[in-house]
């Protein structure tokens, strides 16, 4: 992961054009031509060892033989001659090159990155349309047109999608700060830009269009990172399934690769939309809320006003479309309303104020609403009527609108009429739409984005809270199974490992391909009773007519087991049949049938299903995956994004699923794949739940002897629980551990008691406030390339408090992190910070990073003192400057 010389790459002192020409209609003389019209104000050199001069400037036939080294270079060589080529401008010292030619053979392309890897000179392509910065007034590409300077950032795989999109951008007036083609990503890719423009302050919004990831745990902890900062919104390509018609398991059938890329986007706070238009509409609706929306939920409902009644059932079919709920308006609400509305008014929400409405009753309207607790967003629409002009509206509104961001956005229906009332609230700020449609689709999309933030503040532990799996017994479970030669689980022994892991079963007896033992097994566990083929070739029981459910007697488990045995002879003669299994009949005719798998999905590596159930789970399609591990809160997340979350929540006579069990179960599983990295596969379906718990009817687990699986392999690095450490201090039990986000409300309160002067002397500022994105910041981080330990000693009445933090940022290199250490006021000197520090230090080391550094302030003789007993090295003190900078070295010359 390396953001390394991308400055160079986007914001160049210097230019050289390898391949330049003038013949007309070559990407050279295109490139060369866009550089020299775009007004960058640094030198172009074109280097063509056939010509003395391109575009009236002299050339160079040698890149050794330009009078200095590039900072950029742009290459459009013939595919032989491009490795050779970046050997010379790494070799003259240029740091960063576009490589737009295409046809490299794989050896020619990793000559390429092995030249340039030797000088840590960076790569964007090959085969890609080039890049544009136009604040850096930088056209770097073979493009046909240039790019107008903006706040978005758009990152492709695709060039022709670029052009297409600078076209389309250019008609509507947005502007760019940056235009990339990634090409064929061999060096530079989604990594490194969305690190790179997390912190490029000109940028607002990152917008991508992906085609495939190579490295998804680099990926995910970049795009988390800079979602953390800025909305980050992609347009992924690819939504057929692939290769699901060979799974062995419903599971493993269904976690297609589109459905795996959507959880992951979801859980790395991105928003995904489906076209390029809704990009740009994304980017513009979050611009407007994006910190500013109400704590909670409440928020997510609309509240649809209207001066006609075609326009509000228009909102609300879209809304129900989109799974929008509408605010139930209170008695109160209501109330409020008449004594502001004509008496035939609506009274329900769409809100019908009426054609002839004045200004006012706009006005009116709209304030109590937004006094209102329940309303959620308020969505106002207004079509133009010859009463009342609908710029005297829009000026009358403006000020209610502008009063309560975050709470509203507008629809003006219709052209001219409206023109000027549109303009009005799009010069304000206040989110403006052309239709009722748009607006709703955008709120959804406003939700959606709202609800993947939150989920990307989950940092989830590898062991969950519920009852502790028995480890010992799953891996000797799973070392006799690989033992036997089987990958395969039978339905007995998947069931023996759920219950292992704290997960109901139904338990089974397992008889031979025997009718008579099938009725004397049935006798002994008592009627009614369900027989199953027990077959390691078939793990569709039902496909085949292998299961038999509610038998009441001798007789009909006889007829059931002789008709298998008959039907599995007929239909399947390749299969082994084992025997049966005979348990007892669950008699629970209020539980719903549910889903809860996992597989293995070659890029993101384990990933978890939940959904609707039985034996027709693919035909209804009702079905989430997430990305492991999972805590109570992202299992709730996950079964809400499905139909029959709606069911659990009970309806008419039958009353609610226990919600617990159900997120118990998901959570279970996701610790199981955290544990032992050879579970390969799990099916359980169906899973009963119902006001009396859950409990699993069948089951399929495949393992792996590769061990495909495992916290390791994860694309989401869970809470590092094996970092908690407890240490005597002064008499108490002294807890040192990474932070969590559930710290937030502790940590506030450690802030609250640190005098101001220590906080000056720490982060050089004495403000005790701390705006609630920055608090949680400071909890929520991302421990693949942050460390934060927290001091905390427990409290008398219960919980803990904490005491002081240490806290670490890498750069995406892992060459240098940055520390601070700040240590509640009233106990310093107690050598608490030495403590956090030699923790700190230590984690970083272990992880391969070069260096720590720190800025001291120089009158913090406390924690200069302390550096330097650590091993830092104090570096020499620029003139004038009242900070030190410390630096150790964390590991061993030439490591």
């Amino acid at each position: 992961m390396s953001i390394r010389h991308l400055d160079s790459l986007f914001d160049p002192r210097s230019v050289a054009v390898v391949g330049a020409t003038d013949r007309a209609g070559s990407v050279g003389a295109t490139v060369w031509q866009n550089l020299r019209s775009g007004g960058f104000t640094g030198p172009l050199w074109p280097v063509n060892p056939g010509r003395r001069s391109v575009g009236g400037e002299p050339a160079f036939a040698d890149v050794a033989l330009l009078p200095a080294a590039p900072e950029l270079a742009v290459v459009c060589t013939p595919p032989a001659a491009v490795a050779g080529v970046i050997a010379a401008l790494g070799a003259k010292g240029t740091r960063a090159a576009v490589v737009l030619t295409a046809g490299q053979t794989p050896e020619q392309k990793q000559a390429m990155l092995n030249a340039a890897r030797q000088h840590t000179l960076r790569i964007l392509g090959p085969n890609c349309l080039g890049l544009l910065s136009p604040h850096a007034k930088l056209n770097a590409s073979f493009a046909h047109t240039t790019a107008a300077a903006g706040s978005l950032a758009f990152v492709s795989q695709s060039g022709a999608l670029v052009t297409a999109m600078l076209d389309w951008a250019g008609g509507r007036g947005i502007g760019f700060s940056h235009c990339v083609s990634l090409g064929e990503h061999g060096d530079v890719d989604f990594g490194d830009m969305l690190d790179w423009l997390a912190s490029d302050a000109r940028t607002r919004a990152v917008l991508l269009y992906i085609e495939s990831i190579e490295a998804p745990r680099k990926f995910m902890s970049a795009a988390r990172a800079a979602a953390r900062n800025k909305p980050v919104l992609v347009v992924k390509a690819g939504r057929s399934p692939q290769g699901q018609a060979a799974a062995a398991s419903h599971t493993g059938a269904l976690a297609g690769s589109d459905l795996v890329y959507d959880a992951a986007m979801r859980r790395a706070g991105m928003l995904r939309v489906d076209t390029l238009q809704e990009l740009f509409d994304a980017a513009e609706t979050l611009s407007h809320f994006r910190g500013r929306l109400p704590s909670g939920t409440a928020w997510q409902q609309l509240t649809l006003v209207t001066n006609g009644g075609g326009a509000g059932v228009m909102a609300a079919d879209a809304a129900a479309h989109a799974g929008v709920p509408l605010a139930a308006l209170s008695d109160l609400t209501l109330q409020q309303l008449n004594t502001v509305l004509p008496p035939n008014w609506s009274h329900a929400n769409p809100i019908d104020i009426i054609g002839d409405a004045p200004s006012q009753r706009y006005v009116d309207t709209l304030q109590a609403l937004l006094a209102a607790p329940d309303t959620g967003t308020v969505l106002f629409m207004h079509a133009p009527t010859a009463i009342v002009p609908s710029a005297d509206i829009a000026q009358a509104l403006l000020p209610v609108m502008q009063a309560h961001p975050g709470r509203t956005l507008a629809c003006w229906l219709g052209d001219a009429a409206v023109r000027p009332a549109r303009q009005a609230f799009q010069a304000a700020g206040v989110p403006c739409h052309d239709t009722p449609e748009d607006a709703v689709r955008a709120f959804s999309r406003l939700v959606t984005y709202q609800q993947n933030q939150a989920q990307l503040l989950e940092a989830p532990p590898a062991r969950s809270s519920g009852p502790a799996i028995d480890l010992a017994a799953v891996r000797h479970q799973v070392d006799e199974v690989l033992a036997s030669g089987r990958e395969w689980l039978n339905e007995p022994e998947a069931k023996q490992l759920l219950a292992t892991c704290g997960i109901p079963v139904v338990g089974a007896q397992v008889v031979g391909a025997d009718t008579e033992a099938a009725v004397s097994a049935a006798r002994a566990i008592g009627y009614p009773v369900v027989i199953k083929l027990l077959s390691p070739q078939i793990t569709h029981k039902s496909d085949v007519g292998g299961v038999a459910l509610d038998l009441q007697n001798d007789d009909a488990v006889r007829h059931a087991a002789s008709t298998m045995l008959e039907r599995v002879a007929r239909l399947r003669p390749d299969a082994t049949l084992s025997g049966f299994t005979v348990q007892s009949m669950v008699q629970r005719p209020q539980a719903l049938e549910l889903i809860v798998g996992a597989s293995i999905d070659s890029l993101f590596g384990p990933v978890m299903l939940f959904g609707h159930g039985g034996t027709s789970v693919e035909v209804v399609a009702d079905r989430a995956l997430a990305l492991p591990p999972l805590n109570a809160p992202l299992a709730r997340a996950l079964i809400a994004r499905t139909r029959i979350a709606r069911l659990l929540q009970g309806w008419r006579d039958v009353p609610a699923a226990d919600m617990d069990a159900v997120v118990q179960t998901l959570t279970a599983v996701s610790e199981l794949l955290a544990a032992e990295p050879r579970i390969a596969e799990i099916d359980i379906n169906p899973l009963l739940a119902d006001a009396q718990g859950v409990i699993a009817l069948d089951a399929r687990v495949r393992v792996s002897a590769a061990g495909p699986g495992g916290a390791a392999h994860f694309a989401i690095l869970p809470y590092p629980t094996e970092l908690v450490e407890q240490q005597d201090w002064q008499g108490q039990m002294l807890t040192l551990r990474p932070i969590r986000p559930e710290d937030e409300a502790q940590h506030l309160a450690f802030l609250e008691k640190l005098d101001p002067a220590d906080i000056r002397l720490r982060v050089f500022y004495s403000r005790r406030s701390i705006e609630r994105t920055e608090l949680a910041r400071l909890t929520q981080i991302d421990y693949e390339r942050e460390m934060a330990f927290v001091a905390t000693v427990p409290l008398p009445g219960g919980g803990e408090e904490t005491l002081g933090v240490a806290r670490a940022v890498a750069d995406p290199d892992n060459i240098t992190a940055e520390f601070g250490v700040i240590v509640r006021s009233d106990i310093l000197g107690g050598g608490l910070g030495r403590r956090l520090m030699h923790k700190l230090i230590g984690h970083f080391r272990q992880r391969g990073t070069l260096r720590m550094v720190g800025q001291i302030l120089r009158e913090n003789s406390r924690m200069l003192h302390l550096a330097q007993k650590l091993g830092f090295k104090v570096m020499p003190q620029a003139l004038g400057d009242d900070t030190q900078e410390v630096v150790l070295e964390l590991q061993a010359p030439g490591a």
